[in-house]
């Protein structure tokens, strides 16, 4: 008998017809011999629907009063789910954040889990019930009512997995799974059996949505193997591997991932002081501006250039603040806001010196200029025209994913 938790999104509870279909998957593993811990979303809508409502009585509503308004959201999936699977004949119980013992800090509408009180889920378990649990929400330390942000019901379902010592952590969507690169671009594209959870990491944090990158976060954190599943065909799915499922001292590419809006930040003529960098960056910090890529070159009059790359919609407000910083009054500044950041992922590729030439082999073949290159142990990355994207991530998907099939 295995322990399961299942996340089922807002797509997949979108309506009872919806609902009833979700009910049928966690029966068939009931009728299997397993245990179910299911997590829900709100219904598709739902949760816009709430703010919408919010936002006509105060432009600026207290962000607690809206964790209490949005997280009823789960509230309605998690009983409605319940009532489906008891008519059904299986014994079911909705649990919300608190009842789950989800304990978080403050931080209204992105709070984080600190810790997670798994008795009474253990409770209902061991009394053969399943356990359907309201994504999303949790209670801070006095009792308030958090919600946990973008991806929040992931990351709900990784945290409790993590805390039951579940044998799998299942996360249902409207796809089947993780592929090599995104289908709307490449016709080709493949569904990964397996990936490793470093690799997953980085697809997510460059775009790929299928999983939102605070959950595989908590999945690296809880070593908990995630497998991603579609509600409409549950048959197909791609498995997260943890650290120690993933084979030792394998190379091999995982997939292309890419981030369309892009632009870069160029500073040049500062001073040759480390100082002047990292209040560079402090300034972006306070923003809460991401940074994806930083190039810096020295040259010999004891100056320094400096390029940045930040996300298109942050750009205005990036020039603003480093506009007001002294310290790089005397240099010029200027940017560009039609670049695309486009990523190689995979394990070992960094030391696998075939693997960096082909890499860049193919956008001088394209004739497609890269403006700033980066790398990690499981990532190449080049920042390059927009207008470019989608020839590029093309032939790097020939050469790399079909070239090994």
């Amino acid at each position: 008998m295995a322990l399961f938790v299942q996340k089922f999104g807002g797509t997949s509870v979108g309506s009872i017809e919806r609902i009833e279909a979700v009910a049928d998957i966690i029966i068939r593993q009931r009728q299997l011999g397993h245990q179910v811990v299911a997590v829900v979303s709100a219904m598709s809508g739902e949760t816009n629907r709430l703010l919408a409502l919010a936002h006509q009585v105060d432009d600026v509503p207290s962000t607690r009063e809206l964790d209490v308004l949005v997280s009823t959201g789960e509230q309605v999936t998690a009983s409605l789910l319940s009532m489906v699977l008891i008519r059904k004949g299986y014994p079911a119980v909705s649990l919300l954040g608190d009842q789950l013992g989800m304990q978080t800090d403050n931080l209204y509408t992105k709070a984080r889990i600190t810790h997670i009180d798994d008795k009474r889920i253990r409770q209902e378990l061991r009394h053969g019930r399943i356990v359907i649990a309201a994504g999303f929400q949790g209670r801070d330390s006095e009792g308030n009512i958090t919600t946990l942000g973008r991806g929040g019901s992931d990351t709900s379902a990784v945290a409790i997995a993590g805390a039951i010592n579940a044998d799998e952590c299942q996360i249902f969507t409207d796809v089947d799974g993780v592929y090599s690169t995104d289908p709307r671009v490449e016709k080709n594209a493949r569904r990964l059996d397996t990936i490793g959870v470093k690799a997953m990491l980085e697809m997510a944090s460059m775009g790929a949505k299928v999983l939102h990158i605070r959950s595989v976060e908590a999945a690296a954190h809880y070593k908990v193997p995630l497998r991603v599943l579609s509600s409409f065909n549950p048959d197909q799915g791609t498995l997260v591997l943890t650290d120690e499922d993933e084979p030792m001292q394998s190379q091999n590419v995982s997939g292309i991932a890419f981030k369309r809006e892009q632009a870069l930040i160029s500073i040049n003529g500062c001073d040759a002081h480390p100082v002047i960098l990292a209040d560079i960056l402090d300034i972006l910090a306070q923003k809460a501006i991401e940074v994806d890529v930083i190039n810096q070159v020295y040259k010999n009059c004891g100056k320094v250039d400096y390029a940045i790359s930040v996300p298109s919609l942050e750009l205005r407000q990036a020039l603003t603040a480093l506009s007001k910083n002294s310290a790089i009054s005397g240099a010029q500044m200027t940017s560009r806001d039609d670049l695309a950041m486009l990523s190689l992922v995979g394990t070992g590729i960094k030391t696998n010196a075939s693997i960096v030439s082909q890499f860049f082999r193919v956008f001088a073949d394209e004739n497609i200029d890269v403006f700033i290159a980066s790398s990690s142990e499981i990532k190449l990355s080049v920042l390059i025209e927009r207008q470019f994207l989608e020839l590029a991530v093309r032939a790097l998907h020939a050469t790399f994913i079909m070239a090994d099939e």
